[in-house]
């Protein structure tokens, strides 16, 4: 044979299978510039030296291995619909004296040149958008940066060894399958199909039973620390029944078109029926993973989306004031008011010489333990405290103890409390449902009101647990028989604190003086022993490390919503066409005996909108029942904004839907324009 001879021959089947390999180039095109944008900016000087962007780029690591792996599933996934189609070509070849070591060379060829094309373009592209993205993620966090482009040699090193493994792969599964094959089932694999499967409703309604359990499990959780432990099962179990009700259910719902006879027996349901009724099972799994793609996507990006747009309101719940004092002391007699007034007089010298004054101040004491509750009954046995089995996680609490005259000064409020008497503010949209509250086997108090709210003292921002404030009338009488409750080191289980802060109306660079200098003057008072240490914290210095954290959650959003978009597009895509070649014929016998092309487009708008749009109403179906569990989560992160999150949810479902909608009229058109032989593109 001549030189060149397999090298052509495969050039030539990708050139005349152009609308198979297209999109498939473009999507490795696509993968490998996800992958070097997302390394390059995990390695990136620049945001190394930005406030907040060791955050960014620990998240960017992580993002790395999920875009890798799942770049490994999807190239599988959709190399799998090209050699469908190909391999009746390769049959063909096979019968005309080709042997299998031959069609293993032209394979090889074939691989090279779209591995080539795929890392070459690729890294140019992700290269040439690096820069774009990293302005992006510098923006973000609030920094600034040059213009000039650079190159990360360990991102390309790791983009070029991953897919390199990853076409390897995938040429030896192909080879593998041709070396398994013989002549005659490769050239008949095309018209291959699936035999009619069975109506099976036990499976159907096994689906149905474990969906609807999953959707009661995420609107019945209260308590946002179960969420986080039952989020993730939920989601296996939404998954595993979205795969039953397609692949089952849809086979169902076709049987049941069937023996509907008005419906059945009309020219633009009667074939549309019939053919998905023929292939559903693959058609059903195929329509589950758009609608799990599509799921994801929606829930990425809303959830993202609002904790970046929310990012100055969680800066505010884990750091209430500008400038936030923190002095603990572990003996009520260490609750001095003299240490008190030095401090505040020294916070006014400060802030005073900078030339600002302090406002909106916040100046309260507090007994804070963590707690188990059951009953109205709070547990202050240490072992349970400390050792608590799985299941007491929900009834976990940050308890504080605060003085009535502290939170009628706060909150302008003139509150009495008999002896027995407490008030109750909780936190994380948790409620307290017990009319008495006790400690351990102490005598119960009255709750004699639950107030709807307190000033924060960004503890309860930083746990996962809700927080409960018990106001009490007499301070010292409550909290001086719990001090001698102990964990299982031996230490004193409860804290005290005073909590003082205040706000300025300076920029962050004069916020972060002031913090400075009043960190130092503290240092310098002697006030500080074993017995009394005070943490000061700033809102201004740690504002980079939140937008870092967020920053980072909202661009890895994006990126993975797009990689998940781009592959329910993709299915979408070859779906149509793999779906087109094996109905052309089909189609082409109708027309001979009297269809039209006319009532062939309306069978075909029948069938695509019997099942297309199924996808995208289950993933909104979806996201609605998953929304409560959304937003306990985004508790978690101090977000607690639902009116935001319900804009951003709805606005982010419409633009997919549009979007969707967009998609679903070109892959029509591309299977119309197969099933009718008519032009590409003309309907």
């Amino acid at each position: 044979m001549k030189r060149g001879f397999y090298a052509k021959l495969a050039f030539t089947g990708i050139r005349k299978n152009k609308r198979l390999y297209v999109p498939y180039i473009l999507t490795c095109i696509g993968m490998v510039m996800m992958f070097y944008i997302v390394a390059f900016l995990s390695y990136s000087p620049v945001l190394t030296g930005i406030p907040g962007g060791d955050t960014l780029q620990m998240i960017l690591s992580l993002g790395t291995g999920v875009v890798g792996v799942f770049a490994l599933i999807f190239l599988f996934y959709t190399n799998s619909f090209l050699m469908r189609r190909r391999k009746k070509e390769f049959g063909l070849y096979n019968i005309l004296g080709m042997g299998k070591g031959n069609l293993a060379r032209v394979l090889l060829w074939e691989s090279l040149m779209i591995a080539a094309v795929a890392l070459g373009g690729g890294l140019l592209a992700g290269i040439a958008l690096s820069k774009i993205a990293e302005l992006g993620m510098v923006n973000l966090l609030q920094g600034e940066v040059g213009f000039s482009l650079t190159l990360e040699p360990e991102a390309i090193l790791q983009a070029l060894l991953l897919f390199g493994v990853i076409f390897l792969l995938i040429l030896l599964n192909t080879l593998r399958q041709i070396h398994l094959s013989n002549p005659i089932a490769l050239l008949h694999s095309e018209n291959v199909g699936e035999k009619p499967p069975k109506a099976n409703w036990i499976l159907a309604l096994m689906g149905a039973i474990i969906l609807a359990a999953a959707y009661y499990l995420a609107v019945t959780i209260e308590s946002p620390v179960e969420t986080l432990l039952w989020f993730f099962v939920a989601v296996i179990m939404v998954i595993i029944a979205t795969y039953m009700l397609f692949v089952a259910g849809s086979v169902v719902i076709c049987k049941v078109l069937q023996k509907k006879k008005g419906y059945y027996y009309k020219t633009s349901h009667f074939v549309s029926v019939s053919s998905m009724v023929y292939r559903m099972k693959r058609n059903g799994a195929g329509l589950a993973s758009i609608c799990i793609l599509c799921t994801m996507v929606l829930v990425m990006l809303s959830s993202t989306v609002c904790l970046y747009i929310g990012t100055e309101d969680s800066i505010r719940s884990r750091y209430p004031r500008n400038i936030n004092l923190d002095v603990t002391v572990e003996d009520l007699n260490d609750m001095d008011s003299k240490k008190m007034d030095t401090i505040r007089t020294l916070s006014e010298k400060v802030v005073s010489e900078n030339g600002q004054s302090t406002n909106n101040i916040l100046d309260y004491q507090v007994a804070a333990f963590a707690g188990y509750m059951k009953n109205g009954i709070i547990e202050t046995d240490s072992s349970h405290l400390v050792d608590f089995q799985l299941d007491y996680y929900s009834d976990v609490w940050q308890v504080f103890l605060v003085p009535l005259s502290d939170y009628n000064r706060l909150m302008g409020e003139d509150e009495t409390l008999n002896p027995d008497e407490v008030l109750i503010y909780t936190t994380k949209s948790t409620e307290y449902q017990y009319d008495t509250i006790a400690f351990g086997d102490r005598e119960p108090l009255k709750v004699k009101k639950v107030v709807p709210t307190f000033a924060d003292n960004g503890v309860d921002a930083m746990q996962v647990i809700p927080s409960l404030y018990i106001f009490i009338s007499d301070f010292n009488a409550t909290v001086e028989p719990l001090l001698s409750i102990t964990d299982l080191r031996d230490q004193q289980l409860i804290e005290m604190h005073w909590f003082y802060g205040f706000d300025l109306s300076g920029n962050d660079a004069i916020q972060i003086a002031i913090q400075d200098q009043l960190e130092a003057a503290i240092g310098q008072t002697g006030l500080l022993t074993d017995n009394f240490h005070i943490n000061c914290e700033g809102a201004a210095k740690e504002r980079s490390g939140f937008y870092g954290l967020y920053g980072g959650l909202f661009f890895l959003g994006i990126l993975l919503g797009t990689v998940f978009l781009f592959a329910a597009v993709l299915i979408m895509y070859y779906k149509q066409i793999s779906e087109g070649y094996e109905d052309q014929s089909r189609f082409a016998i109708m027309q001979k005996v009297g269809m039209t092309k006319r009532e062939i487009k309306k069978s075909i708008n029948s069938q695509i909108l019997t099942v297309f749009f199924l996808p995208l109403i289950t993933s909104g179906v979806h996201l609605a029942f998953a929304f409560p569990m959304i937003y306990k989560l985004l508790a978690l992160f101090s977000l607690t904004n639902l009116e935001l999150l319900i804009l951003v949810t709805i606005c982010c479902y419409l633009i997919f839907a549009l979007f969707y909608v967009l998609v679903y009229r070109i892959t029509s058109k591309a299977y119309y324009s197969i099933v009718s032989g008519a032009r590409e593109g003309k309907i």
